[in-house]
């Protein structure tokens, strides 16, 4: 009876993320791991090695071939029966292996060709990829870095915090963020002009002497903060619509903050129309009588009231007064008055 031929060689490229913990692979790349004849690396100090030694054995490390001897080194290993692992990182380089590896296997007589694979030995979590910012941020801001990047403060980014903002919502306005194209892609790319600034100052906060706090502490807030804020999502709190999830929303809010007015956590220097509707809304959730004077009729639709307040606004300029300044000065008499009213209905 003839013997069967033994089973050709293997060639396995295992692939894994760097912005997964160290030592952290799947079980099936540990498998092949513990199977394999032979394990090699391109570079003595790839983060794996220590974890894949400690489980398996000794790793061969490649640092001085080039893609085309490590090809050669690996085809030598993978005789028949035997499997080889090659610990993928540096992409062009395993790429020009890869390469180098089929120009000779197209060659070879088929007998003596090896099998190949390439097995994810980990993935990328969703949101993963923050990683790699807070990686550059960190290169940026530290010795060797950017010289601008490195002079920046919480004071001097707050402009830039501003026009990105500004400039996402323009996007928004603007463009068409639904549909895949120029406008999808431009909101995408605000979107991360917006993230830079997040991380920018988180980055600037870690290196406070005596209160340093990092992005993990700004994401950790947040998060605890939503879950106190969507009790109906994360606790036993029911509701029916989404009025009733905003009203809930503002009472948590007043009960952690223990404001003693509305006004309160009202930025006073966001745009005055910005101002005046939020501290409006603030009233009109409240229920408070606070005196405005006497209304205009408004017109019947809201392009006439963008007229109308264009009008006002150029009238306003030809006489050398400024509308912002004159309206932001209202909405801070406004405000005051909003507390009176509060310390009147507090009185009884």
């Amino acid at each position: 009876m003839t013997e069967a031929p033994p089973p050709a060689g293997r060639i396995v490229f295992l692939a894994t993320s760097p912005r997964v913990a160290l030592g952290l692979l799947s079980w099936p790349a540990w498998e092949v791991l513990r199977e394999a004849d032979v394990v090699f690396a391109g570079d003595a100090d790839h983060p794996h090695i220590p974890y894949v030694e400690q489980a398996t054995g000794a790793v061969v490390a490649l640092p001085d071939h080039s893609p085309a001897m490590a090809a050669e080194r690996l085809l030598e290993a993978a005789t028949p029966a035997r499997t080889v692992v090659w610990l993928a990182e540096d992409e062009e380089f395993d790429e020009e292996m890869a390469v180098a590896l089929g120009n000779r296997l197209v060659q070879a007589p088929a007998s003596s060709v090896p099998d190949l694979e390439v097995l994810p030995g980990s993935y990328d979590l969703p949101g993963a990829h923050l990683l790699d910012l807070v990686d550059v941020m960190n290169r940026l801001r530290s010795p060797g870095g950017c010289p601008w990047d490195a002079e920046q403060t919480h004071a001097s980014l707050v402009k830039y915090l501003l026009e990105e903002a500004y400039e996402t919502v323009e996007t928004i306005e603007d463009g068409d963020p639904l549909t895949p194209g120029p406008g999808r892609d431009a909101l995408r790319e605000e979107l991360g002009d917006v993230l830079l600034q997040v991380m920018f100052h988180s980055r600037i906060a870690e290196e406070h002497e005596s209160d340093p706090f990092s992005v993990d502490d700004v994401a950790d807030g947040i998060v605890a903060k939503l879950i106190r804020r969507h009790p109906h999502v994360f606790g036993d709190v029911e509701v029916s619509d989404a009025e009733e999830v905003a009203a809930n929303w503002e009472r948590n809010k007043a009960e952690e903050k223990q404001r003693d007015s509305v006004t309160e956590g009202v930025p006073m220097s966001q745009p005055a129309l910005a101002l005046v509707a939020k501290l409006a809304g603030r009233v009109r959730k409240t229920g408070l009588d606070v005196p405005v004077g006497q209304p205009q009729e408004l017109p019947d639709t809201v392009d006439e009231l963008g007229e109308r307040l264009l009008v006002t606004a150029i009238a306003a300029a030809s006489e050398g007064w400024d509308p912002e300044e004159a309206l932001r000065t209202a909405a801070r008499r406004y405000r005051d008055r909003i507390i009176t009213a509060e310390a009147e209905l507090a009185r009884g």
